[in-house]
Order: C-alpha cells, then sequence, then structure tokens
C-alpha cells in the first residue's frame, strides 16, 4: 500500500477527493473518514480581511506535526492521518488547512482529527499575517486556544489574547 506522507506543507492548493481517496486506497479496515477543511475568512475581529500570508520554519514545521500525528495514534484507534497545510499568500475562501484522519470507526476518527485540529491552532510553528483595510498585522494566539489543548491534558501558554 503506497499512501503519500503524513505531512505536507506546500503553497499549491489541495483536491479533498483525491486527498480522500489516496488515505483509504488499498486499507479495507476502513469504516470511517473525517475531515476537516479550514478556510480563509474574510472577516477577522471585525475587520475585513483582503490577504493572509503564512510563514512556517521548513523542517521543524514538519517534525512538530509528525510528532503530534504519532500523539494521535498512541491515542486513538486509527489506520491513517494526513495533514495538509498551505503556506505563502492566500485570498479570503482559499483552502488553508486539511486534516484527514481513518479508523475502523467514525467515534475514534471524529476525536483524533479534533486533537489534531487544536494542536496545529495553537502549537504548529505557523505565523499569520492578515492584510486589512487598516494595514497589515500579525495574528495572535488566543486563550480560548490554550483551553482546548488543555482538554486533552496538553499545556500551552502562547501569551493568547482573550
Amino acid at each position: 500500500m503506497n499512501r503519500p506522507a503524513r505531512v505536507s506543507i506546500q503553497t499549491q492548493d489541495f483536491d479533498l477527493s483525491a486527498e480522500v481517496a489516496a488515505l483509504r486506497a488499498g486499507d479495507g479496515g476502513v469504516g470511517a473518514v473525517v475531515s476537516f477543511l479550514g478556510t480563509v475568512r474574510e472577516r477577522s475581529d471585525g475587520a475585513s480581511v483582503q490577504a493572509m500570508e503564512l510563514e512556517h520554519y521548513p523542517g521543524m514545521t514538519e517534525a512538530s506535526i509528525e510528532s503530534m500525528i504519532d500523539a494521535a495514534f498512541e491515542r486513538f484507534d486509527l489506520r491513517a492521518a494526513r495533514v495538509i497545510h498551505r503556506v505563502g499568500p492566500l485570498q479570503p475562501q482559499d483552502q488553508i488547512v486539511l486534516v484527514l484522519v481513518s479508523s475502523a470507526h467514525r467515534g475514534q476518527a471524529f476525536l483524533a482529527c479534533e486533537f489534531l485540529m487544536d494542536y496545529l491552532k495553537i502549537q504548529a510553528p505557523f505565523w499569520k499575517k492578515e492584510t486589512t483595510p487598516e494595514g497589515a498585522r500579525w495574528v495572535d494566539a488566543r486563550v480560548s486556544d490554550d483551553a482546548a489543548l488543555r482538554r486533552w491534558g496538553l499545556e500551552a501558554d502562547n501569551g493568547g489574547v482573550a
């Protein structure tokens, strides 16, 4: 069975259907595939978003996400997982992130997908800059995001804003 890499950090867009098919390929034990597809919002903190740019540290970002996928496999009964995160300049409504997990049963797949998304939102080393009519601004972590990680028994103190 030849599956794609578990983590891909890329500038190009992705095809949800093709990614799901690749994750399931040749695995007759898959009973559920759960996905999270994130897009660039048109508004953030009350301001219109004209564009977003994402930066990361190549190598470090992939290793960090791989480590969290390993943790998901330890916590949940999974068959496969894949995370795609785009970087570079993006426009409102562009696809930005895809988390896919497969399992024999839906409950484990739902939990693992949410676990991975909470991690990506808080701990993955990405930096987001939004362009608004008032100018460019870096996006800060939120206290509510830290709370999401705590429910999994993970700690984060990103100096989030309320």
